[in-house]
Parts: structure tokens; sequence; C-alpha cells
């Protein structure tokens, strides 16, 4: 079987990062220390929704079809969330939206998946041991190429990097600039597609192709430099295997199965589609191999794991056992 290059994505929120507390209560603990109280959660959540639903209508995408940037979007529904709850229409602090917009913009509103940063660097290291050990061989060795996917706007990359990942300034519709060295410098994350620059969201198949094709640019121009520096040998591109892993059903497994990847879900939602051929990655183990999963033309194929750490412990154990 010829091998493959590998291009593992994920989604953002719920996958690789979780809120500190529920965002809700963030926003209501922030507003208090700005004075504001007399409301409860739920209050606080039905107006949130009427807001963030109206703001979504009037400009769609974060406000970027509209020119107004995601920090204005973020205001105006930070705004008409709290405006309805505080009373005899007093006027909200100019400093509320302003912070709240900072705390969901980094580590302070969100924290990162444990061990994700320590699982992330090992199974990119694997990889470059890997083409080490090839390097001068006739045959290309396979790359990973890791990226995130995800219906947001456009701070998931400074969230991913508050975070201490290190974080490729890769996004979609930013040129491709030369590759510095080969090696190409060892980010966690390689690229980003973000519903806010390609105009698409999950489950639509053209945020999925948006980020095929940002890794074959990549991977492309790697593979150039090398050459050039007579590192690597200048053969036919290698095929792909695709991996997207994410917790929502709809958005992240439909989504990705209509875009001819292998969905993985990590999600807490019970799979109840008769539609679905199931194989539990737990059970499986070692025993499901990167090779059967290239041999599979199974659209109905679904791999379920219990956590974004269990896939990725599960990929480097594929990656040991070639060496």
């Amino acid at each position: 079987m010829a091998q493959r290059n590998l291009l593992l994505c994920f989604d953002a929120f719920g996958t690789l990062f979780h809120p500190r507390a529920p965002v809700l209560e963030q926003y209501i603990t922030v507003a208090q220390q700005f004075g504001l109280g007399g409301f409860s959660i739920e209050d606080a959540e039905a107006s949130f929704k009427t807001a963030f639903s109206r703001e979504s209508k009037l400009h769609p995408n974060y406000g970027k079809a509209s020119g107004m940037g995601a920090s204005k979007w973020w205001t105006n529904v930070i705004h008409q969330t709290f405006q309805p709850l505080v009373r005899n229409g007093t006027e909200l602090p100019k400093d509320l939206a302003p912070t709240l917009y900072r705390r969901f913009s980094s580590g302070e509103g969100y924290s990162l998946s444990s061990g994700v940063t320590s699982l992330l660097r090992s199974l990119k290291q694997k990889e470059l041991e890997q083409r080490q050990r090839q390097r001068g061989q006739h045959f290309k060795s396979p790359r990973i190429v890791i990226g995130v996917i995800t219906n947001s706007d456009d701070r998931v990359p400074n969230i991913l990097s508050s975070l201490g990942l290190r974080v490729s300034p890769l996004r979609f519709g930013d040129p491709l600039g030369p590759v510095r060295e080969p090696p190409a410098e060892q980010y966690d994350i390689d690229l980003h597609c973000m519903s806010y620059d390609v105009g698409f969201g999950k489950p639509d198949r053209r945020i999925f192709d948006a980020a095929e094709d940002l890794a074959v640019q990549l991977v492309a121009t790697q593979e150039a430099t090398e050459h050039e520096q007579h590192i690597g040998p200048a053969q036919t591109a290698l095929p792909w295997l695709k991996l997207y892993v994410g917790d929502e059903y709809e958005n992240d497994v439909l989504g990705a199965r209509g875009a001819g990847w292998t969905p993985i879900f990590v999600g807490t939602e019970e799979v109840v589609s008769n539609q679905d051929r199931v194989l539990d990655l737990e059970q499986l183990g070692k025993s499901l191999t990167l090779e059967d999963l290239s041999q599979q033309h199974d659209p109905r194929l679904l791999i379920k794991a219990r956590s974004t750490q269990h896939v990725l412990k599960w990929l480097i154990e594929q990656y040991e056992s070639k060496q």
C-alpha cells in the first residue's frame, strides 16, 4: 500500500479547549466586578441567546460581511445581553465589553484539554524522526499536518497561543510564505481554517476543502524547499489520509464525512443514526491502524474516542510501531 500524508484537524471549542467555567457564569462574574447585578444566570442566558441570534441575522459571520469585525460584533452582543437586565436604563460600564472580549480571546477564559500540548509535540516528533531516518531514500516519507477547522471568529489562534501551543500564523486567505529551512519549524498547529476567514462554516464541505487545499500547498512548499537544498527527493505527491476530530455530531461528524474525511467523534452525545458504522477506538486500540483507515471506503464510518487525548495517544502508537 502506498504511504500517505496525514492531515489531522481538530474542532477548537469543546475539543481542544474548554471554558474555565460556563461562559455565562463568567459573563456574570465580570459584570458583578463592574457593579452590575440583580439578575440570574437564567436571565443572562436567555438575554444572550436573543442578542446572539439577532446580531447573527443582522451581521452574519461575526460581522465580517458588514465590515464591522469581530470585536465590534461581540461588543454589540454583550451590550444587548446586559442592557435589558440592568434597572432603570442604567448605562453599561464602558469597559465591560472590552474586558469580556479580552477574556475570551485568551487563556483567561479557556483552558486547554489536559496533556494535549505534550501529545501534539510527541506526535510531531515521531513524524520528524521517521523523516530523518528515511532521508535520502528513493521514496518520500509521509508528513503530518495538524490544523484547526472551526466555526468561529478570528481569535482562535491567539487563544491557542496563550494556552501554550506553538501556533503557525498560517490562516486561510493568507499568502503562503517561503519555508525558512527544512525541516519546517515544528509548530504544534500548522494551519487554521475558521469560518470567519473561509466564509462558510461546518458542516459545509467548503471549509474542509479549504483546509485540505492549504495543507497540500504547505507540504508542496516544504518539499520544494528541501529539494532545492538537496535534502529530499522530488517525486509525485503522496495521497492524503484526512482525519477530523470533533465533539458535535452534525457539524463535525456529518460535515467531515460529507467532505470525504474520516470523522473521529469525542462528544458526549449518543450517536444513534442507523447509518453509522461505529468503530470504538478504546476497544480496538492498536488493532485499528492508519493503514486500515487508508483502505476504508465506507462513507458510514465513524470512529468514537473517549477524548482528544486518547486520539493523540493512539496516533503516537501508530508511528511508534513503524520504528
